[in-house]
């Protein structure tokens, strides 16, 4: 693919390109900032100046300058025995590279601390580690940075060895927040390109971030990209973790020439002939470079510079795994295996959570589960479906229950999300789950906050004789968050009615149901859930 556009800059002002933006911007404090095989970083305030050493003044005739922007971004998978993807290959495709290109921008638009299985037990130090193997140049926090909360946030962030940049995120008092710019500029030779970061804007309602502040994105993104320009910025780009809506709006305001983004988890490159724009697919199945050249004639108000864009979608399936991260994956499965029998705490009653129990009844561990879930989001209700939990075991009371327990009866990694719904679609989501009673039914309701009388005579669709929701009678028209699994809100098990309602914290944005329940029962110590009436029949 092959993307062009051309810019002439005048001595006194610097117009805006017509071209894609990236959502993800702040300011360096003292930190210094990632260096490239050939150039180095050097901070200048709020703004970062990347200079190559030996770059002399500008020719008068016509120079043509070559560099390489790489993208990877929302990457959670440590594994090395996938046949593509995970942090080894992101790593294999970003050396060979930069061993094939002079001036390389390796950007990573955010992602992935969390949520994987190991993040929920070393609250991602080990993610850490493994980008430091192959740190990118630029790294821009995703909601998920800040899954488990602003003092791990900023002792994650302190311990890459990336330039960090996040222009619409501030302390409290309006500060940078340390380690962090807003942007940094890059010189190769006579060309200057200028870097925005930008985070999610809406990181308050989907993940945790405590004191820190967010401004919306696009209106960061202008200011920034004009502060750039003045800069003396020929081409801006920006690195942004941002929705597919979103990254348009930035497009389309013609702030910026190249946007970067993640969030999505979506391949998707594209060129608008005036903005070129590129994510890669989660878990660096493919990562996306853009070799990019630039011509520069003239100077001051007849400084022109035209530049080009080479589209390279890059499998890392051809990639094989560095001998590095072999040996630190290795390391870190085997402290993974011994971290999953440890007990994260003491059950004092009973569960079931055979086949027959949980797709065809109330059931203790249903309701540890749901609770934890409505919890962990701060939902009013919760609802899971029976046969989501596996393990077809039977505990004793004052069981220590390990990881690895919870995680058997878990096992399809699926994610908490929170979705708006109306009494109306509540009780047709409890119909749905009843349907087939009393043969065992993997759609069977296990929930938590409510208190169910079904009629098992009835016809199906018409089964729910009464609900209460925090002891009152539900209201059809009322609107109640849920808390549930992704599978069922994309209508997994028939429940259609979940599709395409408000969804306040989607999958993209979301925690492990795995590590919601460990963290339940680790925060309470001894947990006694029992089946106590939140289901029964009645006429």
């Amino acid at each position: 693919m092959y993307g062009k556009c051309s810019r002439r800059l005048n001595a006194n002002q610097h117009t805006r390109s017509d071209a894609l933006q990236i959502d993800k911007k702040n300011n360096l404090s003292l930190r210094e900032a990632q260096m490239t095989s050939n150039f180095k970083a050097k901070l200048l305030g709020s703004i970062a100046l990347l200079s190559l050493s030996g770059a002399g003044a500008l020719a008068q005739e016509a120079q043509e300058v070559k560099f390489t922007l790489l993208v990877a971004s929302d990457l959670y998978e440590m594994a090395v025995d996938e046949e593509r993807g995970g942090f080894a290959r992101a790593a294999a495709v970003a050396r060979d590279v930069k061993a094939n290109a002079e001036n390389v921008i390796y950007a990573f638009p955010g992602d992935t601390i969390s949520p994987s299985l190991f993040s929920g037990i070393d609250k991602g130090a080990h993610v850490i580690e493994l980008l430091n193997l192959e740190a990118p140049d630029v790294f821009v926090p995703g909601n998920h940075e800040y899954d488990f909360g602003e003092e791990i946030f900023n002792t994650r962030m302190g311990d890459l060895n990336s330039t960090l940049l996040a222009a619409n995120m501030r302390n409290a008092d309006g500060s940078i927040v340390d380690g962090f710019a807003d942007s940094i500029m890059y010189e190769f030779g006579p060309l200057k390109v200028g870097v925005i970061g930008l985070t999610l804007d809406t990181t308050p309602t989907v993940s945790s971030p405590g004191t820190l502040q967010f401004t919306a994105a696009l209106e960061t993104l202008e200011t920034s990209a004009d502060a750039l320009r003045e800069e003396g910025a020929d081409i801006v780009v920006v690195v942004t973790h941002s929705d597919w809506d979103q990254d348009q709006e930035m497009i389309n305001s013609g702030a910026v020439d190249f946007v970067l983004s993640g969030h999505d988890h979506d391949l998707r490159v594209a060129d608008n002939g005036h903005v070129v724009f590129a994510e890669g697919a989660a878990d660096a199945e493919n990562l996306v470079a853009l070799d990019i050249t630039a011509v520069i004639e003239g100077e001051g108000e007849d400084r022109d510079v035209d530049w080009h864009t080479n589209f390279r979608i890059i499998d890392t399936a051809s990639y094989a795994v560095p001998a590095d991260y072999a040996q630190m994956v290795a390391g870190f499965e085997a402290e993974l295996a011994s971290e999953l029998d440890v007990s994260v705490g003491v059950v004092a009653t009973p569960l079931d959570s055979r086949r027959q129990s949980v797709r065809t009844r109330e059931t203790a561990i249903g309701n540890l589960i749901t609770d934890a879930m409505r919890a962990a989001v701060d939902a009013d209700i919760a609802l899971t479906n029976g046969g989501g939990i596996r393990a077809g075991r039977e505990y004793d009371a004052n069981y220590d229950i390990t990881r690895r327990d919870i995680l058997t009866e878990l096992p399809f990694g699926n994610v908490t999300v929170k979705l708006e719904l109306s009494g109306a679609d509540v009780i047709a989501a409890l119909e749905n789950g009843l349907s087939r009673f009393p043969d065992a039914s993997g759609a069977y309701p296990q929930i938590s906050g409510m208190e169910v009388v079904f009629n098992p005579d009835a016809e199906p669709g018409s089964r729910v004789v009464s609900v209460k929701i925090g002891g009152a009678d539900i209201d059809p028209n009322a609107t109640y968050t849920m808390a549930t699994n992704d599978f069922l809100a994309r209508g997994g098990d028939s429940y259609s009615m979940f599709v395409g309602k408000n969804n306040l914290i989607p999958a993209i944005s979301a925690k492990l149901m795995a590590n919601d329940v460990m963290a339940y029962v680790r925060e309470n110590g001894t947990v006694s859930p029992a089946v106590e009436g939140r289901m029964t029949t009645g006429m």
